[in-house]
């Protein structure tokens, strides 16, 4: 067979510095389109991004010449970076240490984009400390 395919799409889920509400609302949206605009830079488009003020959900389409763990260090880098820089919220930002990282399935890609499109909704009911866990567990991940 002489041509590669991939497509691997990401579901990663990273909290701010000692999951603090750092993601103040009016910082939202600026810090989410930086993100965005890091991933399509690198070859990565974006289905979505959102979280609450403690944590950001990305669902993207991974750049097959790049790997997860360096897409996911330089997305955190610079974005902490440009939020500090441009004073994007009031205090010192940073993220914690660590991420998840799920594949998604083709057939699961609407239900993983409205999950993390209703985030407000959903954590209204469950605390992030205890859906990550769940996600851990429900996908039966394994520390790296």
């Amino acid at each position: 067979m002489p041509h590669s395919y991939n497509k691997i799409w990401l579901h990663v889920i990273f909290s701010t510095k000692n999951w603090q509400p750092l993601i103040i609302q009016p910082a939202e949206k600026r810090i989410y389109g930086f993100l965005i605009n890091e991933l399509k830079e690198m070859g990565c488009p974006v289905r979505i991004a959102n979280g609450m003020p403690d944590h950001v959900h990305l669902l993207f389409l991974l750049n097959p010449n790049r790997a997860s763990a360096d897409v996911i260090k330089q997305i955190k880098g610079s974005s902490a970076r440009f939020i500090n820089q441009e004073k994007i919220t009031p205090f010192e930002f940073g993220w914690q240490t660590g991420y998840a990282a799920f594949s998604v399935s083709e057939s699961q890609l609407d239900k993983t984009y409205y999950y993390i499109k209703n985030q407000k909704e959903h954590h209204q009911y469950k605390a992030f400390e205890e859906e990550y866990k769940e996600l851990i567990e429900l996908y039966k991940a394994t520390e790296s």
